[in-house]
């Protein structure tokens, strides 16, 4: 989306506190913590901080490469695991969405500096004008320096108004793409390094949905659910969000009716084909003529 200088401002500071509940949750992050409690504690960070989840936090785990958001009631326990934490806030309408990988064991270190720098080196070459492949030449040529690969079929986005995922597609290696990027254009950057083949694939039993149709169902009997969901403005939700006021049967069934009446979309995890350990590193910025300014940094 290229962003009118009215609303900047509103980007900045869905930026910024997108990073501060990043760091949040980044420190929360710590052996024997329940999974699910470190999703909770950033979310409610978030609310505490004048603006709203863009999606749940999601914590991926090992060669989970991203979409792992605990069900309720979910029993994990961090322990010596690479963690890919995965954080956004939304403020009128404006989105940040920023990631950074933990590595718990103590022995991934040069897995989570490959996407840190990978992303680190897109950054520096962001401007108006340059072409996306670029950008993706950029990422893998410093992934591939650590001896990885860069996960191939996941990619930056643009951001929107609402719209977390939109124009233009940000590859992690040189695809060919020669879209330029424009001036005032927000993106995210989001190298993932693994150990595997650098290809995933979705996994089942989604916990993240998202309405994509303002349809109306056909079936009176999970409107109230539906209603709820429209209160979301076409943002990602999780499932758990949604038993905090419906009955667990009332809910899987809506979610599968609206499902299958596309209506809303599931996003399962997403996982490295040969499970391989993955890191990841995220960060959204607005192009500008000389460079970019990035949104997702604490003031």
């Amino acid at each position: 989306m290229i962003v009118d200088e009215s609303v900047v401002n509103d980007w900045r500071k869905a930026g910024r506190i997108s990073a501060v509940a990043l760091d949040y949750g980044k420190r929360l992050i710590k052996k024997g913590t329940p999974l699910i409690d470190v999703c909770d504690a950033v979310d409610a960070k978030i609310f505490e901080l004048g603006a709203r989840p863009s999606f749940p936090s999601q914590v991926s785990l090992d060669h989970v490469a991203a979409h792992y958001c605990p069900e309720s009631g979910d029993k994990a326990i961090l322990d010596a695991q690479v963690c890919k934490l995965d954080v956004g806030a939304c403020y009128n309408g404006a989105l940040g969405d920023n990631a950074v990988t933990v590595d718990l064991g103590g022995s991934k270190g040069e897995l989570v500096a490959a996407s840190e720098k990978a992303l680190s080196d897109a950054i520096k070459i962001v401007k108006a004008g340059v072409p996306v492949c670029e950008i993706g030449a950029a990422i893998k040529g410093a992934i591939s320096s650590f001896g990885f690969s860069p996960i191939r079929n996941l990619s930056g986005h643009g951001l929107g108004k609402f719209e977390i995922h939109t124009r233009p597609t940000i590859p992690n290696f040189d695809n060919g793409d020669r879209t330029q990027l424009h001036e005032n254009e927000v993106i995210a950057i989001e190298p993932f390094a693994t150990i595997g083949k650098g290809v995933i694939f979705e996994s089942s039993n989604p916990e993240v949905f998202m309405q994509v149709s303002e349809r109306q169902t056909r079936d009176p009997g999970i409107g109230k659910v539906l209603g709820k969901i429209r209160e979301y403005e076409m943002l990602p939700f999780a499932k758990r969000w949604l038993l905090k006021e419906f009955p667990a049967l009332k809910v899987s069934i809506a979610l599968k009716i609206l499902e299958q009446q596309g209506i809303i979309q599931g996003f399962p995890p997403l996982v490295e084909e040969a499970k391989g350990l993955v890191s990841q590193a995220e960060k959204t910025l607005i192009v500008t003529k000389s460079g970019c300014e990035v949104l997702t940094k604490p003031e």
